[in-house]
């Protein structure tokens, strides 16, 4: 059994993050071309402009969630992991009552409502119920007792889920913190 499962979730956040890089690009040009700008100020812009598009836009490509045999991890881009205990879930479901207008892109917590939504896109979503509220400090310190996310193979992941989570029962730590080293 390997040590980790890896999935993919969608690309419609990245999509919109690359055109409002272009965008915003295409803005930095006329700026440029139309003012006397310093060569500070437009190399400062360009350092900013390509520390947004690789944290932002590249790094969500580069992530996944991933199954291990004793946990969720959930990624999106280098801005964001969530560990998650198979001890601490639960439930896990298909999300299909969180429509598609509600559903913001990116990481979200609303005010008022203890869920943290971490998606890159607005289909195969899942929700992870945990067993007690949990502080993300992705979501500005906020907790959360649900996290929906997106997985491109939803059936895969569930199953994926179901097959670790069956195989050991729960280990016992003889000590306080115990790391198992997943």
């Amino acid at each position: 059994m390997e040590k980790r499962l890896t999935f993919a979730y969608g690309r419609t956040l990245v999509t919109s993050r690359i055109i409002v890089f272009v965008s915003l690009a295409i803005l930095a040009a006329i700026l440029i071309v139309f003012t006397s700008s310093p060569i500070s100020a437009i190399l400062g812009l360009t350092a900013l402009l390509a520390a947004y598009l690789v944290l932002f836009a590249i790094s969500p490509l580069l992530t996944q969630h991933w199954i291990t045999r004793s946990r969720v991890i959930l990624r999106q881009g280098w801005y964001f992991r969530a560990m998650i205990p198979f001890s601490s879930i639960d439930m896990l479901v298909a999300a299909d009552d969180a429509g598609a207008f509600r559903t913001p892109l990116g990481i979200s917590r609303p005010f008022g409502q203890p869920v943290l939504f971490v998606t890159g896109g607005r289909t195969n979503l899942m929700r992870v119920k945990l067993r007690s509220p949990r502080r993300f400090w992705q979501a500005f310190g906020l907790s959360a007792s649900e996290i929906v996310f997106d997985v491109t193979d939803r059936d895969g992941f569930l199953a994926a889920f179901e097959e670790r989570r069956r195989l050991l029962p729960p280990v016992q730590t003889n000590r306080a913190r115990a790391d198992l080293g997943d």
